[in-house]
């Protein structure tokens, strides 16, 4: 029987036994796994936009459904399905009754804000502050160029449309289960880190219902009091502006403002007088709005000081468009939440590590 003959085998040029060089070579693994992460957030922005405006929907639904049970004892998917139902009934209804009124008011909002405009250049042109070309494709543009990058889903009617009907089908799709998602992802995590996992989204989501059933109350008493005003004083496109009133409560600090510029530049169209009652209008919502409802809901959600909001608007207007604008108050709730979580485990982690320190000087 042949002796086997014995290999010798030599490291080749790609095996790597310095063990400082794998230590860098995982390092920089990680860091490339994290630019390719922020690269791929980059690229799929607008998708995860709508899919936290999904979730943001799914709180509003499930917010209703809550609300909807303290009267009607009956099981959570009826209450659902009448939260649903209602929302499309009010949606059919403004369309069959309001639209018409709604669709013939904003084919003549533009004009009526254009000459304004240019009445206000041609005043300051008189009172020696320059000459202002007014163009109202150039208005446009310029508008148009400041709402960021990711506004391709919301560009044209059917994508926002489109865009529309996504949100709320998965919102939907969310507040018939929202356990089953809450779960799958923490199946995700590891063992040790669940339980800590559930008590954060509990808060994340009673501090996003609340923020929500804030804005809505806030939206409805802004829209039909700026509607019911406006026909009072015979404000034109008193509809127009009360829907325009309540859709930009939703957002907070910037939605007052152009509304109020909105709201004054239509009551001045139709005389003096009429503005002047534009402009008290506008204060007396405001204030209502400002004095009443935002306290009483702050005291049930998350404290946001206002610059903190309104510079996260800036900052996410400026980033992602005018969906990162409609949902920086809710992101910046939720990363609150978190950092507040994330302070409280510190804070009880703490005391434990100092003990074993007590009692090991102790002995000593």
């Amino acid at each position: 029987m042949a002796d086997k003959e014995t290999r010798i085998e030599a490291p080749g040029p790609t095996e790597i036994r310095s063990q400082l060089v794998r230590t860098e070579l995982l390092k920089a693994g990680v860091w490339l796994g994290v630019a390719l992460l922020v690269g791929v957030c980059v690229i799929l922005i607008q998708p995860i936009l709508l899919i936290f405006a999904g979730i943001v929907m799914a709180a509003m639904l499930d917010g209703g459904t809550r609300l909807l049970g303290r009267v009607l004892p009956i099981g959570r998917g009826w209450r659902l399905l009448i939260i649903c139902l209602s929302l499309v009934a009010f949606l059919a209804w403004t369309a069959m009754f309001a639209g018409s009124q709604i669709a013939d008011q904003a084919a003549t909002l533009q004009k009526v804000i254009m000459s304004q405009v240019e009445r206000a250049a041609n005043w300051a042109s008189e009172h020696g502050m320059g000459t202002i070309d007014i163009d109202t494709k150039t208005i446009t543009e310029n508008l148009a160029g400041t709402v960021g990058r990711v506004t391709a889903a919301v560009g044209s009617v059917l994508g926002a449309l489109t865009s529309l009907v996504m949100v709320v089908v998965l919102g939907i799709f969310i507040a018939i289960e929202p356990r089953l998602y809450e779960r799958g992802i923490a199946w995700l995590l590891p063992m040790k880190n669940r339980d800590d996992f559930y008590v954060t989204t509990a808060r994340m989501a009673f501090t996003l219902r609340r923020l929500m059933a804030g804005r809505l109350l806030g939206m409805a008493v802004e829209g039909v009091g700026t509607w019911l005003a406006c026909m009072a004083v015979g404000i034109p496109m008193a509809a127009l502006m009360g829907l325009l009133t309540g859709l930009l409560a939703f957002i907070p600090n910037i939605g007052a403002i152009v509304s109020g510029v909105l709201l004054v530049l239509v009551g001045f169209s139709a005389g003096t007088d009429t503005g002047l009652w534009a402009i008290g209008i506008y204060f007396f919502v405001q204030t209502v709005d400002g004095y009443l409802i935002v306290p009483m809901v702050a005291k049930q959600t998350v404290d946001l000081a206002p610059a903190l909001v309104l510079g996260a608007q800036i900052l996410l207007g400026t980033l992602l468009g005018i969906m990162g604008l409609f949902l920086a108050d809710p992101i910046v709730a939720m990363i609150k939440v978190a950092l507040e979580r994330e302070a409280e485990r510190n804070a009880s982690a703490a005391p434990q590590k100092a003990a074993p320190k007590k009692n090991a000087a102790a002995s000593a």
